[in-house]
């Protein structure tokens, strides 16, 4: 099968259509993910196939739950640009955000938004605890979103701190739903509501995820994030 039938039968399942121009730009990516990926580790997945399933179509597909049109995503350790990019391919109107701590991703990243034509975007280098602190960044996004292996209260934590009040954070995890049992004091502190759970699939392997939805209800406190390295060490539980 080749790579944009591929594609558009797995983002079918998500009512997702990504029309010619955008098959392509998956198609550069994947290639160019992959060129990447043999001078720095961007990702232990590199067979085409595979990256459609487990970082295009996962990515995608959260695009359900989030605003349509104009709005405004940071994408907390983005890595290789995962779900900013492909978010980013299949709508052009976001404004969009990549952090990410390591500089040698932010070329990367930098990279392929120009080869996508991509515009109105900004790839910044930073740990999340610092960012959170920066008022360029601070509390001016709709949304946030995560695909990151931390806890989920460390992910409140780090992502809150970036969302506007009556915004949201997307927490995309594992199958494992005991972590929202763990997150209550952080969503107490961090005035987090919890609004949508949902379990998905990807591919034909049965891969299960779960996508968290958090609105922020109200500001938070200026001492979190707390300092780098804290919130892993000592998650508010």
């Amino acid at each position: 099968m080749d790579f944009d039938t591929f594609l558009r039968e797995n983002l079918k399942k998500f009512n997702i259509e990504p029309d010619e121009e955008q098959c392509g730009y998956f198609k550069k990516y994947s290639e160019e993910l992959r060129k990447w990926n043999e001078k720095i580790n961007l990702t232990a997945i590199t067979e085409p196939e595979e990256i459609i399933v487990k970082h295009f179509t996962d990515s995608l597909s959260i695009m359900p739950i989030l605003p349509k049109g104009k709005y405004s995503l940071i994408d907390v350790g983005t890595g290789a640009g995962f779900p900013g990019i492909p978010l980013k391919i299949m709508n052009r109107d976001i404004s969009l955000t990549l952090l990410d701590s390591l500089e040698k991703r932010i070329k990367f990243l930098d990279f392929m938004l120009e080869n996508i034509n991509a515009d109105n975007y900004k790839c910044v280098h930073c740990r999340a605890e610092d960012g959170g602190h920066n008022p360029e960044l601070r509390e001016k996004y709709d949304v946030c979103t995560a695909r990151a292996v931390a806890k989920l209260p460390v992910l409140l934590e780090y992502c809150l701190p970036f969302v506007k009040t009556g915004g949201i954070f997307v927490a995309m995890k594992g199958n494992d739903t005991q972590e929202i049992s763990q997150a209550r004091t952080a969503l107490d502190i961090l005035g987090g509501e919890i609004v949508d759970v949902r379990e998905i699939k990807l591919g034909n392997e049965g891969m299960n995820r779960t996508i968290i939805t958090v609105k922020k209800c109200r500001q938070i406190s200026t001492k979190y994030p707390r300092k780098a390295g804290t919130p892993s060490k000592n998650p508010l539980i």
